[in-house]
């Protein structure tokens, strides 16, 4: 019988780390020459040791001898976008940017999140009265999963 990593097998030994955290898989990639990469997040972020950590877990419970592999392991990064769930439910009021299927684009603070959709407050200039002079004003807008083609955390420097 051939030994193949698979990413199933992956995914149940980084949920056996995780259990009992709030740790949790952003995503797992495994490429044709067999390098790993597990990209993982948790409510307060995760530091150096803890992928050090989860690292050499992984590479206990592989065996080498029967199929060698390159094993890289990181926190999700802030610049990337949402891949699951659980990283839009990690940054419920925080700004985030929001692209649909239909190109619009978004930039509020993501207010609420369900199964099917979630709810951002933005600020959009609005032409009130005659003479059409435009103000601020606070909108909101439901976004199915659906029609989401990404997100991403808005980082703003000050």
């Amino acid at each position: 019988m051939t030994y193949k990593i698979t990413k199933e097998h992956l995914e149940q030994l980084v949920n056996s780390f995780t259990e009992g955290t709030n740790m949790f898989i952003v995503e797992i990639t495994i490429s044709k020459a067999n390098a790993i990469t597990i990209s993982i997040d948790s409510d307060q972020g995760i530091d150096i040791d803890t992928c050090v950590e989860l690292s050499r877990y992984i590479e206990q419970h592989l065996d080498r001898e029967q199929e060698d592999f390159e094993l890289t392991v990181a926190s999700a990064g802030l610049s990337e976008p949402f891949k699951v769930y659980k990283q839009y439910e990690k940054n419920i009021g925080k700004l985030v940017r929001v692209l649909t299927s239909d190109n619009k684009k978004y930039i509020g603070t993501l207010m609420s999140v369900n199964e099917q959709e979630i709810m951002l407050t933005y600020t959009e200039m609005v032409k009130t009265g005659p003479k059409g002079k435009k103000k601020e004003v606070e909108s909101k807008v439901t976004i199915p999963f659906s029609t989401i083609k990404k997100t991403m955390l808005e980082i703003i420097f000050k």
